[in-house]
C-alpha cells in the first residue's frame, strides 16, 4: 500500500455538523476501501487568496492515509462528485 496526503476544502456554507459528517464520511470510505487513516488534521476556516466558485473562504482538512492506487482513485472520484467539497488535492508521499 502506498501513502497519500489528501488536502480538501469544504464549502463555508456547510454547517458545522455537516462538516464533521463529511470528514467522517471520507474517513470511513478509506477504511471501507481497505486503507488506513494515519491522521486527520482539521485546519478550520481559512481565507482563499482568490475566490473559488464565488466563495472567499473554506474549511480545510488534511488526511494522511495508506491505501492502494485503485482506492485512491475512487476517493478522488467521490470527492470530485461531492457537492460539499470545493477543491481536493491528493499527493503520493
Amino acid at each position: 500500500m502506498d501513502k497519500y496526503e489528501i488536502l480538501y476544502i469544504i464549502r463555508s456554507t456547510v454547517d458545522d455538523d455537516q462538516k464533521l459528517k463529511v470528514v467522517e464520511k471520507f474517513e470511513n470510505l478509506v477504511n471501507t476501501l481497505g486503507g488506513t487513516v494515519e491522521s486527520i488534521d482539521k485546519w478550520g476556516m481559512k481565507k482563499f487568496a482568490y475566490e473559488i466558485e464565488k466563495q472567499s473562504e473554506g474549511y480545510y482538512v488534511l488526511m494522511n492515509i495508506a491505501c492502494t492506487k485503485e482506492a485512491q482513485q475512487e476517493i478522488d472520484r467521490l470527492m470530485r462528485n461531492d457537492e460539499a467539497i470545493i477543491r481536493q488535492m491528493i499527493i503520493k508521499k
